[in-house]
């Protein structure tokens, strides 16, 4: 068991973040790229700081996707091809990252947290009103292989915005409205996040006091935001969320490229 020790103006942002993180990571998804970068301004190793957030946001996914599952939003039994591929993905990128030396990794999270949250910003898909699922095919199984694989090892690797990757990826190959899309996205990130979560203990890379604390936040968020998206859509709140993502990573990446 790691613990790190906290003041208490860190563990109030922290608490913030994470209620903030929980309610956007249901709405639009990607709420890992404000959590981990807090995490790392906290002064988590980055090691500490994956694994940690990872058992927070177990608690963000998990109450999302049980929200989408009792709305009837998600079918576990056609998306069972998805859910494998992911839970292997999330395995091997779990136990990669951990072979990753800490200084380069402090030198790489910040790059990817930018790069998603650029991607993020500038990105447009196109809505679609579509409620029905695609024809179970072979092609549609290949799809959903290749993407829960992809999807599960970058959320094992890293982890920021991979919930966002699931909504936008899933509304361009199954064509899906926003809600189908967001309600498979919540099911596979909470499975990723579950394998990634159990790998990172067995490595000892989880602080439980500080994830538990923020786990407790992300889920109140999520609640809030899972629902708020059901009943109200779910683009209200991107712009903000990109200029507070980017100006952490910034911050992030000057720290560990250009401080001394």
């Amino acid at each position: 068991m790691t613990e790190f020790v906290l003041d208490p103006n860190s563990w109030m942002i922290l608490a913030l973040v994470g209620l903030l993180a929980g309610f956007i990571d249901a709405v639009v998804g990607g709420g890992g790229m404000l959590t981990v970068p807090a995490l790392l301004s906290a002064g988590l190793p980055p090691h500490l700081a994956l694994g940690t957030n990872k058992l927070s946001a177990s608690f963000a996914s998990g109450t999302a996707a049980y929200t989408y599952f009792r709305k009837k939003l998600f079918d576990p039994t056609f998306w069972k091809h998805c859910f494998y591929s992911t839970f292997i993905g999330a395995f091997l990128g779990t136990v990669f990252v951990n072979f990753i030396s800490t200084e380069f990794l402090n030198k790489f999270l910040p790059l990817i947290i930018l790069a998603v949250a650029i991607y993020t910003l500038f990105s447009r898909v196109k809505e679609v009103d579509n409620s029905k699922l695609p024809e179970n095919t072979p092609a549609l199984r290949i799809k959903q292989r290749i993407q829960g694989f992809t999807l599960g090892f970058y959320d094992g690797v890293s982890g920021p915005g991979t919930g966002a990757f699931w909504v936008i990826s899933n509304m361009h190959l199954y064509r899906l409205n926003i809600l189908l899309s967001s309600g498979i996205a919540k099911a596979m990130n909470f499975t990723s996040n579950i394998v990634a979560l159990l790998t990172f203990i067995y490595f000892g890379q989880v602080d439980w006091f500080i994830g538990l604390t923020m786990g407790v936040c992300l889920m109140l968020g999520a609640f809030i935001g899972a629902h708020s998206a059901i009943h109200f859509g779910a683009k209200f709140i991107r712009p903000l969320f990109i200029i507070i993502v980017v100006a952490m990573a910034i911050n992030l990446g000057y720290n560990a490229w250009f401080s001394q």
